[in-house]
């Protein structure tokens, strides 16, 4: 049983972002939030990358957009900071590499 396993509801921020990997497996980046986290001048902190590898890469792009809301599963990992300092304050930053993905549609009370 691995330790950084965890899953997640998030919001969808920025289009998604396609590349090849060196073994030429198709990856995509997607810029999310947390939905839990309310809209604070100093959230920045509930943004992340995720990354979603292989045949899974063509489900999302086709089904998901932004401002989507999604359930994630995978595995988190810390990297190295590839961003604008002056955004993230720190030279390493949290990914987490998606495995599954499930709409998750919010309904009011």
């Amino acid at each position: 049983m691995c330790m950084n396993y965890a899953s997640f509801i998030v919001k969808i921020v920025e289009k998604p972002k396609q590349r090849f990997s060196n073994n030429q497996i198709i990856v995509t980046e997607v810029l999310i939030k947390f939905s839990q986290i309310k809209n604070q001048a100093n959230s920045l902190g509930s943004i992340f990358y995720i990354s979603i590898w292989g045949n899974l890469t063509y489900d999302f792009v086709r089904y998901y957009e932004i401002n989507d809301y999604i359930l994630i599963e995978g595995y988190i990992s810390i990297r190295e900071n590839l961003f604008n300092d002056l955004i993230y304050r720190s030279n390493k930053h949290v990914e987490i590499s998606v495995f599954r993905v499930h709409p998750f549609i919010l309904k009011s009370v």
